[in-house]
Formats: structure tokens, sequence, C-alpha cells
């Protein structure tokens, strides 16, 4: 059986941002995708996508699925709007690659190490979670929110700052975004 998480690869990877399966051409060999529609698309909320027996199954068993209250009409109908506008507006994926290119340029060029990131969610990676705290707090007083990653949620000294670039970023906005970690890397002594 082939499961595939694609939190990460739908409206960003593959043709027109169709996703991991359309990414690595694997569209008919697949037989569990899970997505969400709270990355690229700006909403709220998920999906699984399987065959009937599974989904049957799936909301019959699945806890989270029998003891909530469905979303508001609203929620499914911006998922759908999303879809559409990506769909119907092939220049954003093109415009979200560019600015992630030129974004994790602009960090490497500066001698922060970006990982083995290959979609716009771009780490910048610290070290030490008190570190990664400081760069994120010195990045909000620099007018740029960031979130630091750190222990438990990735190994001890792996943490990292998690920047995402998005298709409505301005060169301005990116710059600005490249500016402070310059300023707020050479304080902290990482770069």
């Amino acid at each position: 059986m082939t499961y595939i998480d694609d939190a990460h690869g739908d409206g960003v990877l593959g043709e027109a941002g169709r996703g991991i399966t359309s990414h690595f051409h694997i569209e008919n060999r697949v037989d569990v995708e899970m997505g969400t529609f709270s990355k690229a698309f700006g909403c709220v909320g998920g999906y699984v996508v399987g065959s009937k027996t599974l989904c049957t199954y799936l909301q019959n068993k699945v806890r989270s699925y029998l003891l909530s209250g469905s979303q508001p009409p609203a929620v499914p109908g911006a998922c759908i709007a999303a879809i559409q506008l990506v769909q119907r507006t092939p220049g954003l994926v093109k415009k979200l690659w560019d600015n992630t290119r030129y974004f994790k340029k602009g960090l490497k060029d500066l001698g922060f190490d970006t990982g083995n990131s290959e979609t716009p969610i771009t780490p910048v990676m610290v070290g030490e979670s008190g570190k990664a705290h400081k760069l994120a707090d010195s990045m909000f007083k620099l007018g740029v929110f960031v979130l630091p990653i750190v222990y438990p949620m990735v190994a001890k000294d792996k943490a990292r700052i998690r920047t995402i670039v998005t298709s409505a970023h301005t060169r301005r906005d990116l710059d600005q975004a490249i500016s402070a970690f310059e300023k707020a890397g050479k304080e902290l002594s990482l770069i």
C-alpha cells in the first residue's frame, strides 16, 4: 500500500502545484493520500483520499471524525476557492518558486545554512535552542516574524528558524527579511 502525506506539496510541487504525486509522476500508484488546506491554500482543514472502503472505515472509526462537528460552510467554500485560484492562475506557482530561489540564495550568500529543503519552507539552521529563540526574537524586533523550531520538535542541537516564502511576497519583502537575517545573524555571531 502506498500512502502519501502531502502536507507541504499541494499548491507548491508538481505540475501547476498539483502536489507530490504529480511531482514524482505517481498519480495512478497511490492508495491513500492525505493533505492539508492550511499551508499553501491558507485555509483550515485537510483531506484523506482513498478507496470507498477506506473512506467508509475512516468515517466510522476515526475518533476525531466521530467526535467533531462539521466545518461551517464558509470553510470548505474558502478551500474550494483557494484550489480554483491556484488552478486558474498558474503564475502564482511560478512566482512562488522565483521568490523561493531568490530568498534561499540571499540567505546562503550571507553564510546561513538552509538545510536540505526543496520547498518554500526554508530552515535557517542555528544549532542551540537558545540561539534559535534569540534569533526569532531579534527578527521580530526587526519587523520579521519567524518561528524557532527547537528540541524536542527536532533533535538536540539541530534547532532552526522556520521561514516560509509565498507568492504574495514582493522583492522588497524578501530583501527586508534577508537584511533582518543579516543584522540579527551578525549580532548573534551566526554569520
